[in-house]
């Protein structure tokens, strides 16, 4: 039997060690489509209920945006469970479609975007710049561009920061680690 995928694609929350995933493309005889705001809901409640000890800091939601599967998993390995010694642990947020990520937004709970600038049909860039234009104190955005060209794409878009592909695992995860303390410096000043 051989898979096709189905247009328009599904939403499924799926399972995996390291994060959840919203809005991936199912195949052929997948689970039904089920509502985004009760997929992002589920996530939260699980991030809540990770059982963690009160004296560990909380750790930090990290939402990674791409419809490629294999872009998401190089991010999520390149990040690891914590990018620098001195920040708390991050957990994973995985979307494949924008509505997944809008959804996600709206919720307050990410803490750093990360947007594939390569994305179809909805790109990273054109995301950032419609979350920092919606969002008061949007949480930083790094955009991942394929071409050094697409460098000013990124500055109208209002990135925080890009990372190029292919993805260099050290240099993702110092670019993460900046931002992230750029952003705890500018909530610990509030």
């Amino acid at each position: 039997m051989v898979a096709t995928r189905l247009d328009p694609p599904l939403v499924e929350a799926c399972e995996h060690g390291r994060g959840r995933c919203f809005g991936d493309r199912g195949f052929a005889g997948a689970a039904q489509p089920s509502d985004y705001s009760s997929d992002v809901t589920a996530a939260q409640q699980t991030s809540a209920s990770s059982g963690r000890d009160a004296t560990q800091s909380a750790p930090l939601t990290v939402l990674v945006y791409s419809d490629d599967r294999a872009l998401r998993r190089d991010v999520l390995l390149a990040i690891g469970k914590r990018p620098a010694a001195d920040l708390p642990d991050v957990e994973f947020l995985e979307c494949a479609t924008e509505p997944a990520v809008i959804k996600a937004a709206d919720g307050g709970k990410v803490d750093l975007f990360i947007l594939d600038g390569e994305a179809v049909p909805a790109g990273g860039m054109g995301v950032a710049r419609q979350l920092k234009d919606e969002i008061f104190r949007c949480p930083p955005i790094v955009v991942i561009i394929a071409r050094p060209q697409d460098a000013w794409l990124a500055t109208w878009s209002r990135a925080d920061a890009v990372a190029a592909q292919p993805i260099n695992a050290v240099a993702l995860a110092e670019t993460v680690s900046e931002v992230l303390r750029a952003r705890s410096a500018a909530s610990a000043q509030r």
